[in-house]
């Protein structure tokens, strides 16, 4: 007994149903360019931040943010509240890994032997290496403020924002870790 099978045209069900709302429609093509614009920045924060997984931060940020996104005061500033985020999230994932090797008998290797992503690996230049690697040795607080001031260019009242501390403390965050920055890389001259 042969059986036929009959083909139908089916029409795709999307995953999500279509947006209709405007502000939804807003929303969504805000995200979008964010994303667009900023996702590479993001990334390259993320690592210079020393995030074990940086793409999974950054793409935490943006989900936070797509969530938020109609509370946002001035989606201008949606850009700034993104790296704050990012910033937030890798301090939060580096203190939970520190207080989970604590607990753990034989922990994982240190964060600067992890093996890092092919996306990350990418972002860094072999003339950088070093530089990234003296820049790991830091403390998270001077090197949250030497990275969001040296690579991203922040003026001291975005990086305080960023950082949730006062302008006073961004200097002294940026002082000091420059100075051990610049002492580091010349012991290793």
């Amino acid at each position: 007994m042969r059986q036929h099978l009959r083909h139908t045209t089916s029409v795709p069900v999307p995953l999500t149903p279509a947006a209709t709302d405007p502000a939804e429609l807003e929303r969504e093509a805000g995200v979008a360019r964010l994303f667009e614009q900023h996702y590479a920045s993001m990334l390259r924060l993320a690592v210079l931040l020393g995030a074990d997984d940086p793409e999974n931060v950054v793409a935490e940020a943006y989900y936070q943010i797509y969530r938020k996104w109609r509370r946002l005061r001035d989606t201008e500033a949606a850009e700034a509240y993104l790296r704050s985020t990012v910033c937030n999230l890798t301090r939060m994932r580096i203190r939970h890994l520190q207080v989970a090797r604590r607990h753990v008998e034989n922990p994982p290797a240190p964060l600067d032997e992890l093996v890092a992503s092919a996306e990350s690996t990418a972002l860094l230049h072999d003339d950088q290496r070093v530089l990234i690697d003296a820049l790991q040795q830091l403390p998270p607080r001077q090197r949250e403020a030497l990275v969001l001031r040296h690579w991203l260019g922040l003026k001291e009242s975005e990086i305080a924002s960023a950082m949730g501390i006062s302008c006073g403390s961004v200097k002294t965050h940026t002082a000091r870790g420059l100075a051990a920055l610049t002492q580091a890389m010349e012991a290793r001259r």
